[in-house]
């Protein structure tokens, strides 16, 4: 734990946004995104072997659907047109859960890109990705999952519950907004935010002081309006597309949990699949997480001006105050690491 608070003393913001845009070459099969469930891909010049579908809960001007759509443009030239993959965002297919369990079943869906928080329900042990307050930077989060030892123990994970893992990138960290400024510990208390139906997101906001309230995020612009509930936390990307400085006045630095994405398929497609098929899929996925990555740090400015142009406070916390953070939430480590065992726990923090 010690480990952690030395950690946590710093913060940095690298959090992301861009605009997304199809780029494929004449002589391959296009990415796609569909519309009100119809593909608007031009007819690939390949034989296509295989046509899947890669669904998100995410809309497309965020760096989950960059991930996607990156991904879906390298396998199709890859694969020179013989691999297509059409992409779904904003739950046309299916929001988070049922995602998950179509591409499990491979009854719809084929491949996700989603964050890792509602995969806990499904896997315990990804609950490692909600250790808050663990990583000062970014960079020293991607460093992290990147870690072959960890990857080892966490591809294993998904692989027992039935799916394959293809790789991580990340919208930065989640951050607070609030209508007030938070100076000391005291300041969370009572606060009611809106958090993701997470167990472990919800235990570590009960433990510095705060009034945790999960619901559907169609609902958080209007709650906030009406003050039915005083925050919520999210990337500073979905804050600033969800134009949330129009009804928060601060955007407060906790940056206490990276906003994980996870690109993965079902095992029974993955075992289906010749070994040059996999190569293809494996170097399209590795390159397109570099590429989100890189997005979701080249806009970190571009989001601060929209929010603070739209008369938000960027709030930063004092390293004392980070301290006493982590202090108070000592049983949300405790928790997490019995839930996820040794082995993972200590290889995510590199101890």
């Amino acid at each position: 734990m010690k480990k952690i608070v030395a950690m946590a003393l710093s913060a940095v913001l690298a959090l992301s946004l861009t605009a997304c845009g199809n780029n494929s070459s004449d002589t391959t099969a296009a990415p796609t995104t569909a519309t009100g469930g119809e593909t608007t891909a031009p007819a690939p010049s390949g034989d296509v072997k295989w046509d899947w579908a890669l669904g998100t809960d995410s809309v497309e001007d965020a760096v989950t659907h960059l991930f996607a759509v990156k991904f879906a443009e390298l396998v199709g030239e890859y694969s020179e047109g013989t691999m297509l993959i059409t992409v779904y965002p904003n739950a046309q297919i299916g929001g988070d859960k049922a995602l998950l369990e179509s591409v499990k079943a491979q009854d719809g869906a084929n491949f996700l890109v989603q964050t890792t928080a509602p995969e806990v329900a499904f896997m315990p042990k990804l609950a490692v990705f909600d250790i808050p307050c663990a990583f000062p930077t970014i960079e020293e989060f991607r460093a992290a999952v990147d870690n072959p030892a960890f990857l080892e123990l966490v591809e294993a994970v998904y692989t027992e519950a039935g799916y394959k893992l293809l790789g991580f990138a990340d919208q930065g960290f989640r951050v607070m907004t609030a209508n007030k400024t938070i100076e000391a510990l005291a300041d969370f208390s009572g606060i009611k935010i809106r958090t993701m139906d997470n167990a472990n997101h919800m235990a570590f906001w009960t433990a510095i002081g705060a009034n945790p309230s999960p619901m559907a995020w169609s609902e958080v612009y209007t709650n906030l309006q009406t003050k039915a509930i005083d925050a919520q936390e999210n990337p500073y990307e979905v804050i600033a597309g969800a134009s949330l400085y129009e009804v928060q006045s601060h955007v407060i630095n906790t940056n206490h949990i990276p906003h994980t994405l996870a690109l993965i398929t079902g095992n029974s497609l993955w075992e289906g699949l010749n070994d040059e098929e996999k190569a293809i899929l494996e170097k399209a996925a590795d390159e397109a997480k570099t590429f989100a990555r890189q997005q979701a740090s080249d806009r970190v400015q571009q989001r601060v001006d929209v929010i603070t142009g739209g008369g938000a406070t960027i709030v930063e916390l004092t390293d004392e105050l980070r301290a006493e953070m982590i202090e108070k939430a000592q049983s949300v480590y405790d928790s997490i690491k019995t839930a996820v065992g040794d082995d993972l726990y200590n290889a995510y923090l590199g101890e």
